[in-house]
């Protein structure tokens, strides 16, 4: 099968463009990108110098780390802010280093084993919002002088494009609208774009295990995989610093490729992040007698073993050794000699394992979901360079018969790749729902009915009885161009609450069993957006009613269509205004930011 980028289309925009992808990662971070010439097949490039990194030829990720000062002014960022200068100036000028600020941004319903360990503080008067928006802004100056010095007549190049510019931010697969909302907020603080409604709709948004996927095809990894039966699947592991997300598809043409998710996407925090976290836990027991386990020196190990141990372990019946230090430095009652620290490959092993676990357990859980499609996963991800991992994946899924491989390409740099080809070739043309979705439902109250009887507490003043219940509207996989349409009626007292009438769209996570009632207070319920619409047009048609107690009311009948084969959630209202069909559409990410992580 060929890859992706011999059978990409040309483009037909009658312009000039530019589409970036940043890739904001929670340890490292990258970009691509690709110059959008009409009539031409686009090419996807990588920013490969970065500020700091001037000594290292064609490197693509930077460090996902920034320094504030005592007044919240950023001083320095990604790779130059891990130089000795800058951290000798941090140290004397008190700055504060912020990192692992990703995570900030995560859904509520996503818990976080930090292991003890706690987010460091934000800068002065800036929230994690603003930090995001912070780096955004440095990745796309970097960007920009990247491709003002590298192509030639850069700088007209980029006056010609810079004010329409395209984005592709890529997120975790369990991040929902009110992380995107947030995103897209950072992107206006850090001045990508403006704050206008054209602005906002230049950013789009892709799963990092999508991203992946686009990556995967774009460099033809696994022809046999990808040209077998329909009824073969595969399974994305994009192994990152702070996640592991893991998505499952399956071919069902090949000209043109498309491609179908069989199973809802999972995102679980286990990346190499915490592989570190447990070792310094563990480096800091191990030393608390010796004078090697003060706080620098213990940050100064976990560092080495970050960048030696952790990448090159692979066998747990190998002693380990840390370098550390000097020939000079030794403490032989806690096993460092010639300054390193010695480790048993089992001790290495175990700071490894609860993160192959949870591997594990998410592609079995994955393979269940798809009825046992899933044959192949493909590992890619910064975390995929380490061998102890892939080695335990291949020998952990064998007795499923599944074969583990990863590419032999750059895997750190596919999500930013993958995204680019999300843009261009989009070849996910179905998507799996992970919760269910609906809206209240006002129902007339039955006294013979023992569940409106156990909820008459609830029953609303309005001309007739009612009770609330989620009325789900999808918990499937779904084409990008299916539209899940339900209509409701409401009732109204005053037809002047017409130009304010909104919708709350409800999301269920408790699992696969319709919930009859909406249990407002319960976690697994909560609001994903709300949308909004004048229907003050209606006044005119709307016929009154008399309710039981002489009170005149008016019934509104719309319908709330859904769309979810997107990355990005999509609502409206629809109603008929004189026999002509009227709506108003809304973004899950443009609209979400009002009720953001609210539970009833």
């Amino acid at each position: 099968m060929k890859s992706s980028s011999d059978t990409r289309k040309p483009y037909a925009g009658l312009i000039r463009s530019l589409v970036l992808a940043l890739d904001v990662g929670t340890t490292f971070s990258g970009v691509s990108y690709a110059i959008l010439e009409p009539g031409e097949i686009p090419k996807i490039h990588g920013v490969t110098r970065f500020p700091g990194q001037e000594h290292v030829a064609g490197n693509s990720k930077i460090p996902t780390i920034m320094y504030y000062d005592s007044e919240g002014k950023m001083m320095a960022a990604g790779a130059e802010a891990d130089t000795p200068s800058i951290l000798s100036l941090a140290e004397d000028e008190g700055w504060i280093k912020v990192e692992l600020f990703k995570l900030r941004l995560r859904p509520r319903t996503m818990k976080l084993n930090m292991n003890g360990m706690r987010l460091g503080p934000l800068p002065y008067r800036k929230s994690a919002v603003d930090v995001f928006g912070d780096f955004l802004s440095y990745l796309f100056l970097c960007t920009r002088n990247f491709i003002r010095d590298t192509h030639a007549n850069g700088a007209s190049l980029w006056r010609a494009v810079e004010h329409d510019i395209q984005f592709v931010l890529s997120h975790p697969n369990g991040w929902e609208g009110a992380q995107q909302t947030k995103m897209r907020r950072a992107a206006v603080y850090g001045g990508l774009i403006p704050g206008t409604n054209e602005g906002k709709a230049r950013i789009r948004f892709v799963t990092e295990g999508e991203a992946s996927l686009h990556a995967c095809v774009l460099n033809g990894l696994a022809d046999d995989v990808l040209s077998g039966s329909p009824k073969s699947g595969f399974l994305v592991l994009d192994a990152g610093g702070g996640t592991l997300d893991i998505s499952s598809y399956a071919i069902r043409a090949q000209a043109p490729l498309v491609i179908e998710e069989v199973a809802p996407p999972d995102c679980v925090f286990a990346g190499s992040v915490f592989v570190s976290r447990r070792a310094r836990e563990l480096f800091q027991e191990k030393l608390k007698n010796s004078k090697y386990g003060t706080p620098d020196a213990v940050d100064h190990i976990t560092k080495r073993f970050d960048e030696t141990t952790k990448r090159l372990f692979r066998d747990k019946r190998d002693p380990q050794f840390i370098s550390f230090g000097s020939p000079l430095d030794k403490d032989l009652s806690v096993g460092i000699r010639s300054g390193q620290l010695k480790l048993s490959g089992a001790e290495v092993a175990e700071l490894f394992e609860p993160s192959v676990k949870a591997a594990v357990h998410a592609i079995k859980a994955q393979i269940e979901a798809s009825s046992g499609m899933i044959k192949s996963v493909f590992l890619v991800g910064g975390y995929a360079n380490s061998a102890w991992l892939f080695s335990q994946l291949q020998e952990r899924l064998e007795p499923y018969r599944v074969a583990v491989s990863r590419p032999d390409t750059q895997t750190s740099k596919a999500v930013a790749d993958g995204a680019i080809g999300f843009y261009c070739d989009h070849h996910v043309s179905a998507r799996m729902s992970k919760f269910m979705y609906g809206v209240e439902y006002l129902r007339q109250y039955d006294s013979a009915d023992p569940d409106h009887v156990e909820r008459k507490d609830r029953l609303c003043e309005l001309p007739s009885g009612l009770g609330f219940y989620l009325t789900p509207l999808i918990g499937v996989k779904v084409k990008e161009s299916t539209v899940f349409t339900r209509k409701y009626c409401t009732e109204l007292t005053s037809l002047s609450l017409l130009s304010v009438f909104e919708v709350e769209i409800w999301c269920y996570r408790g699992g696969n069993t319709i919930p009859k009632w909406i249990m407002r207070q319960a976690e697994d319920f909560s609001t994903l957006c709300l949308v909004r619409a004048d229907l003050s047009p209606l006044s005119s048609s709307a016929e009154a009613k008399t309710g039981k107690h002489g009170r005149v009311y008016w019934n509104i009948v719309f319908s709330v269509e859904i769309h979810f084969g997107l990355t990005e959630f999509k609502a409206r209202i629809k109603w008929v205004d004189n026999v002509r069909t009227s709506f108003v559409t809304y973004f899950s990410s443009l609209t979400v930011s009002l009720v953001q992580g609210v539970t009833k």
